[in-house]
């Protein structure tokens, strides 16, 4: 990747410096608590209640990048878009494009393998409301920067949401790429070549998008159908 300098990082040590942060108090309480106080429905399961770290192929050549993990999700069995809703649209979608071995992300022994796929948030700790603070998507800043510099065959970035955009912005800036000016707006389905790499927007496939209509199955699979279709071509350039 011509933008981003590799490093000695690897992202089994990335990984693992996710999963003992303890740098925002006020992330922290609320990941607790939220473990502490679980729905009826999760009552005596075992919670991680620790950040979550990303998930996925060291190979990959695509990355997606979400907002946070779910507090009775990712927060509960460990793993990125697993155990909630936003994960089963996810997973589904992946699926379908040929990133993942199975449509289901139940828990972490479930069995799923991501292909040539990475999954990473913006915020690895659940924030309340699912609306991190400025600060707390500063701290969180430095591991999706590591990460990139790891994923050394980084094509594509499908961010969901808004909030995932904002953060590959500078995290792309850091390394090494040049950000347009002004600076790309997020949309559905927008893409843009930032440094050598490929930004598409999504929609975040969350209960507020999925059930009011404003993602649909079908738009969410075209995202991904199209990044994979770009890295094949990519590809097939590079050979």
């Amino acid at each position: 990747m011509d933008a981003i300098e590799q490093s000695g990082d690897s992202l089994k040590q990335i990984q693992a410096e996710v999963a003992s942060c303890f740098k925002c108090p006020r992330l922290v309480a609320w990941r607790e608590a939220s473990a502490a106080n679980p729905p009826a429905r999760f009552r005596g399961r075992e919670y991680w209640a620790r950040p979550v770290p990303g998930f996925g192929d060291p190979e990959a050549r695509l990355l997606i990048v979400g907002l946070a993990p779910a507090a009775h999700g990712g927060n509960r069995t460990g793993r990125v878009f697993t155990g909630d809703r936003s994960g089963d649209w996810l997973v589904r979608a992946l699926h379908r494009a040929g990133f993942a071995n199975q449509p289901l992300s139940v828990d972490r022994s479930d069995g799923l393998e991501l292909k040539d796929c990475y999954i990473a948030a913006a915020v690895r700790c659940v924030p309340p409301d699912n609306k991190p603070l400025p600060a707390e998507r500063r701290t969180c800043l430095p591991y999706l920067v590591r990460e990139m510099r790891a994923l050394t065959r980084l094509r594509a970035i499908v961010t969901l949401g808004s909030i995932g955009w904002e953060a590959t912005l500078p995290a792309l800036r850091e390394n090494g790429a040049e950000i347009p000016h002004p600076k790309p707006r997020f949309g559905h389905g927008v893409s843009v070549e930032i440094g050598g790499v490929h930004l598409i927007g999504s929609y975040h496939p969350s209960p507020q998008n999925t059930n009011t209509g404003r993602l649909a199955e079908q738009a969410l699979d075209r995202v991904f159908a199209d990044a994979a279709e770009l890295i094949r071509r990519l590809e097939s350039e590079e050979r």
